[in-house]
């Protein structure tokens, strides 16, 4: 399990890098170990523990980026208008795409 300082170091990479945290997923038992690191941003309980980040865009849709929070990392990318009217759907698309590849990565 991840613990709060490696999320920290996880926050301050993308931050350096230009990504606004926007949302977080949190299993009952991580939320319980990391405490209030992640005040000021929609927190979600979850069967999976990930950071939601975005950025603005150079042109075109913004860049939403999850990022699994793990020690291993992994990330999906994708680039979304939020005004459209299936934004919270792809959203939730992306977060089901990183729940399949997280848990194939667990049972191989």
């Amino acid at each position: 399990m991840i613990d709060a300082n490696e999320i920290n170091e996880i926050l301050t990479t993308y931050k350096k890098y230009g990504w606004e945290l926007r949302r977080v997923l949190l299993t009952a038992e991580v939320k319980e170990n990391v405490g209030d690191i992640f005040t000021g941003v929609s927190v979600a309980e979850s069967d999976i523990d990930a950071a939601w980040f975005s950025r603005p865009p150079q042109l075109g849709a913004i860049a939403w980026e999850i990022r699994h929070l793990s020690t291993a990392p992994y990330a999906l990318l994708e680039h979304l208008d939020e005004s459209d009217a299936g934004f919270e759907g792809a959203l939730r698309a992306v977060e089901t795409r990183l729940r399949d590849a997280v848990s194939k990565t667990r049972t191989a």
